[in-house]
């Protein structure tokens, strides 16, 4: 099944299952969270409720992201050929912890934008960026999982787009925390929650810039799995639902990687006017203009001389 949340023109938010092309709305205003927390029965017994129900043209509304405000996001680096490749294009190996032990860092939920909705650049960067990713929709609170369990607790995969000001990132890591402002400003989903068994194991993950080509990789090319991510972020505390956990960038997958690798030229960084789509197999696309950020507000007045 496939699962959206969406906004009518007075701003009225439902929650719909797709049939074919078209969205069918749950009756009442129930978010897809609230549809959460067990065994997938809740979801299907509503999506028997909506389909019985009228139809709604998906181009008559504003698709939402599917979860609009998650309770938190963690974000991972889970794919081999991303961190090896970024890595070396910087003269670094990869850290052989890495491979003992997964990382992650939490993000902005309510930094979250649909999967059609404009993506500003971050305040103050020249160097703003794509990363193409799936992530895991938590279906079940749980806690000191193991990765068999954490299985269990994933209601639904959504495509996921990490925009990251490279510039900013590196400046905030400096001092040792972050990326902070080098990753909060924006992060696209959607534009449906997949349920697990329509995901297909191997499937394509693929971005374009202004129609051109850029980044092609698998989902079956993760070095640490779904289940081994959940299990390792409920470790002394809980997952909830509607928690999304983030696989990090494909191999390919940002233009970090690409232009490092192939040469800035090649792949630039994005502009205001780019337009970035993404897509993975049975997750759908994001297409989204990139615009023009807010401009920077100094912290402090300059005191004159």
């Amino acid at each position: 099944m496939r699962w959206s949340s969406y906004a009518e023109a007075d701003g009225t938010v439902w929650t719909a299952v797709w049939r074919d092309d078209v969205l069918h709305p749950v009756p009442g205003t129930t978010s897809l969270v609230d549809l959460l927390g067990d065994d997938g029965s809740r979801l299907g017994r509503a999506a028997s409720d909506a389909l019985a129900g009228p139809a709604v043209d998906p181009g008559t509304v504003t698709l939402l992201p599917p979860v609009p405000r998650p309770p938190s996001v963690r974000d991972f680096m889970a794919f081999e050929e991303h961190v090896v490749t970024a890595s070396a294009a910087i003269g670094l190996t990869v850290d052989p912890l890495w491979y003992r032990q997964p990382v992650f860092y939490f993000t902005n939920p309510a930094a979250l934008r649909g999967a059609h909705d404009p993506v500003p650049v971050s305040p103050g960067s020249a160097a703003f960026d794509y990363e193409l990713e799936v992530a895991a929709v938590i279906g079940r609170e749980g806690a000191d999982l193991d990765p068999d369990e954490a299985v269990d607790h994933i209601a639904g995969y959504v495509l996921f787009c990490d925009w990251s000001a490279r510039d900013l990132q590196g400046e905030e890591m400096k001092l040792n925390l972050g990326p902070a402002k080098g990753k909060d400003s924006a992060s696209s989903c959607g534009p449906w929650m997949l349920t697990p068994d329509e995901l297909p194991a191997a499937a394509a993950m693929q971005a374009a810039v202004n129609g051109r080509p850029y980044s092609a990789g698998r989902l079956d090319a993760l070095y640490w799995s779904f289940g081994e991510m959940i299990a390792y972020a409920s470790r002394g505390t809980r997952v909830v639902p509607g928690d999304l956990i983030g696989s990090g960038t494909v191999g390919t997958g940002c233009i970090l990687e690409l232009s490092r690798v192939h040469g800035a030229d090649a792949y630039p960084y994005l502009v205001p006017g780019d337009r970035v789509r993404l897509e993975v197999d049975g997750l759908g696309a994001v297409d989204a203009p990139i615009t023009a950020g807010a401009p920077v507000r100094p912290l402090r007045k300059e005191t004159p001389a």
